[in-house]
């Protein structure tokens, strides 16, 4: 996979507007870069964590009744730490900080409970082609993706809803990339468009449902879409 960015990104839903900035800009402490509208009335809230973006997708309206996503936690390495700090925020997602290093994370690493491990290591490291760096554990960049625990997860056809619902892969050239997942066995979560002159944008599946965004983002790549 051609990489724009060495980081993955990941989007949660709430309609907590003011105590989820809160808590993401305060407690956690990551730094606010700025807001775009993505449609459907909700608001994207954007914040730096390590060259990742934590997106926090603001919903006026209700969100819909979906099962949870497969992704159960958010890891951040922080400067200065000795040790983990455990967080919940105001929805109920888990979120630490963590030292440098530990477990192997640089950056970010997503948590995720799945239903076949198996069926996710082929996933990540050959529709993906992320890079195996342990038993459950995948490298895109300095962001890691780690199987944390197998456990019952309920596809939902839904990417919007309520918690952490997907990540973000920023690409060169999303047709490419998109239809190469397909072709390598991903599965199709939505089909290529374009958001304005910002960004051409595509979803794919993992074995449970969850959704990866696959990003082409003009302030990263330049040119036109």
């Amino acid at each position: 996979m051609n990489l724009a960015k060495p980081h993955l990104d990941v989007g949660l839903f709430s309609n907590k507007r003011n105590e989820q900035l809160a808590f993401w800009q305060q407690t956690v402490g990551l730094p606010y870069d700025h807001m775009g509208k993505v449609g459907g009335g909700v608001q994207q809230h954007r914040h730096h964590m390590n060259g990742s973006i934590l997106k926090m997708n603001h919903a006026r309206g209700s969100l819909p009744d979906a099962a949870p996503s497969g992704i159960i936690g958010l890891e951040i390495v922080r400067d200065g730490l000795l040790a983990p700090q455990a967080m919940t925020d105001p929805d109920g997602n888990k979120v630490s900080l963590v030292p440098l290093g530990a477990q192997g994370v640089r950056g970010i690493a997503i948590l995720l409970r799945v239903n076949d491990p198996a069926a996710h290591d082929r996933f990540w490291t050959h529709a993906m082609q992320f890079e195996r760096a342990g038993e459950g554990r995948y490298r895109c960049g300095d962001s890691l993706i780690v199987v944390a625990e197998r456990g019952l997860v309920e596809r939902s056809p839904e990417w919007r809803g309520p918690g952490y619902r997907y990540t973000t892969v920023q690409v060169w050239d999303c047709l490419a990339e998109y239809e190469g997942i397909l072709v390598r066995g991903g599965t199709s979560g939505g089909a290529p468009r374009v958001l304005g002159d910002t960004v051409r944008f595509a979803f794919v599946c993992d074995p449970d449902g969850n959704h990866i965004e696959i990003s082409q983002r003009a302030s990263l790549t330049g040119g036109t879409l």
